[in-house]
């Protein structure tokens, strides 16, 4: 129970850390380039981005933000609008888009080809959680922390009109 909203732990703390450690040393031993450009897109992904780019034993790597806004409570509304965009330019760069949840797939798909036209050297994508039963439009994840089942779920950055977020797991949220 969280105030007034009832969770059960799907995915534990200690999970979640022990996935990041793993998919950090992958994104390092799969690097070839000099920097690493990751960009988060908000809000959701800035916890799991914090405890990715500490996970990366890289010398040069740098962090951006987009933000983007597809939802209204908790269903997409399949249009994506950009509602903070990067600070640098990535032209030329090697760029790891990470997000919280890939779920339909719209706002990555819109996300890569958006960078895309920005020409970064590589573009890869890392997410937290991978819903494919609700998958839209395929988009390939380069590095993943877990697959789930079709239920919205809490914490860990992840929200419910805004609350939530701060969760150290993640969570279902009981309705």
């Amino acid at each position: 129970m969280t105030g007034s909203y009832r969770t059960e732990v799907l995915i534990s703390a200690e999970q979640i850390q022990a996935r990041i450690a793993e998919i950090g040393k992958a994104i390092a031993s799969q690097h070839t380039g000099k920097r690493l450009i990751c960009i988060g897109v908000l809000k959701g992904s800035f916890m799991f981005l914090a405890d990715l780019v500490r996970a990366i034993p890289l010398p040069e790597l740098e962090v951006d933000f987009i933000g983007v806004s597809s939802y209204q409570g908790t269903e997409s509304t399949g249009v994506v609008r950009i509602t903070h965009d990067l600070a640098r330019s990535v032209e030329g760069e090697d760029v790891l888009l990470v997000e919280d949840i890939v779920d339909t797939g719209l706002t990555v798909r819109y996300l890569l080809d958006n960078l895309a036209t920005r020409h970064p050297r590589s573009l890869k994508v890392a997410a937290l959680l991978e819903k494919p039963a609700r998958a839209r439009v395929a988009v390939p994840i380069d590095f993943k922390g877990f697959t789930i089942e079709d239920r919205f779920v809490v914490g860990y950055g992840l929200d419910h009109d805004g609350r939530l977020r701060n969760l150290p797991h993640v969570a279902l949220l009981h309705r």
